[in-house]
């Protein structure tokens, strides 16, 4: 059965087209801007709901009236833009009516807006363009034209939808394609629960911990440094752009150290073990703010500010996004738990207490005197749990 993936490549434009993209990116951050201040204007003045067929209607005409500006670019990429102002404002109903913070959809500033997409390959885009030059890869974009690709694997499945990325001074090109073949691994007749952590990324129900690399930490030092130095800078002189751009490109850096490294720790789970349970962790609840308010000021703000930055730097939810499509594609069987107690709770005897924890590196059963890493006990609890509920669900 075909997954669906996405791939990335780095673009290597030219000057002139690294302008061409700038400018396509800026005018559909134009259109998002002002289809939002027409919705916001018609119902704040007139009580009139504008829907993404009415703005999308009006397209032909705001092209005719600026052929050297709107008109130059796709069609469908237009369309995509007001669809994801569209899509912004159905997430923004559905938190609504599900008592969250509601989060209005905001007017896109400079740097705010750095993706354009084409729904379709060969409409407005066309990928691997010049077939008759084997030995480069090029997509052709309206507006641009034949952008090189520096295409370090082969795509596969079919290309569904096509967009173009900016970070910092880079360019990608992402292909979404469906139908993409799995590619399922050998059986091993092994099941694993993992335990995340931030001394360790991850523990094993078999006691091997993958290493935490904390890219982030290991930058802090260069961060600082570039961001005392964008503090200095006049808003808005030249200076201040390029210490910007430096502070970017170090985050940047440590994205994509993140990503390297989680891919990584997915693929060994994966090739290892037939069945990995996790826990069905709440990541934006554990690392919300402790700071409270004026009436209520929280409590250990500055151990909790570093225990949250912790947790973002190990990368959890990438980790565990990551660890689902390399699953997924391998044909292995993933299960997500309940993760209370599970670090409370003796793997031998089952007793659960709040002293069995000692401390974050001990762990002691008040019950039968069992003694273990922390980790690892909590880690054989959750593979237990997720067998139990694939039991419990082949048996219904």
């Amino acid at each position: 059965m075909g997954v669906r993936r996405s791939f990335t490549f780095l673009l290597r434009p030219t000057g002139k087209q690294a302008a061409s993209l700038a400018a396509c990116l800026e005018d559909h951050r134009v259109l998002y801007n002002a289809a939002l201040e027409h919705r916001r204007t018609a119902y704040r003045k007139a009580g009139v709901t504008i829907r993404y067929g009415d703005q999308s209607g009006e397209l032909k005409d705001i092209r005719a009236d600026d052929p050297t500006g709107q008109g130059r670019w796709s069609f469908s990429s237009q369309q995509a833009t007001l669809r994801r102002l569209d899509k912004a404002f159905a997430a923004f109903f559905t938190r609504v009516r599900e008592g969250r913070t509601p989060g209005f959809p905001r007017f896109k500033g400079r740097g705010w807006f750095d993706t354009v997409t084409w729904p379709r390959d060969g409409d407005g885009c066309r990928r691997d363009c010049q077939p008759e030059n084997p030995a480069a890869t090029y997509v052709r974009l309206q507006g641009i034209g034949h952008v090189r690709v520096h295409q370090h694997r082969l795509v596969q499945g079919r290309v569904k939808t096509i967009s173009i990325k900016r970070e910092g001074s880079r360019w990608y090109v992402i292909l979404s394609c469906d139908d993409v073949p799995a590619d399922p691994l050998p059986a091993t007749g092994a099941a694993v629960g993992i335990d995340m952590g931030v001394a360790s990324l991850v523990t094993t129900s078999d006691g091997d911990p993958l290493a935490n690399p904390r890219h982030l930490k290991a930058s802090a030092g260069r961060l600082a440094a570039a961001q005392r130095a964008l503090a200095r800078k006049k808003r808005g002189s030249r200076r201040r752009r390029k210490a910007v751009a430096r502070v970017a490109a170090l985050h940047a850096k440590v994205r994509r150290q993140r990503v390297d490294g989680v891919h990584k720790a997915a693929l060994a789970l994966v090739r290892g073990y037939d069945v990995i349970v996790h826990e069905d962790l709440r990541i934006a609840n554990m690392t919300r703010s402790a700071a409270g308010t004026i009436a209520q000021p929280g409590r250990n703000v500055a151990a909790k500010s570093g225990l949250n930055r912790s947790i973002l730097d190990a990368g959890w939810g990438v980790f565990l996004r990551v660890l689902a499509h390399k699953a997924e594609s391998a044909g292995r069987e993933l299960i997500a738990v309940d993760p209370r107690n599970t670090s409370r709770t003796c793997s031998r005897c089952g007793h659960c207490a709040k002293d069995n924890r000692v401390s974050q590196a001990q762990f002691r059963c008040t019950g039968c005197g069992y003694a273990a890493h922390p980790d690892v006990n909590a880690a054989i609890n959750i593979l237990r749990a997720g067998l139990a509920l694939r039991d419990a669900a082949e048996a219904a």
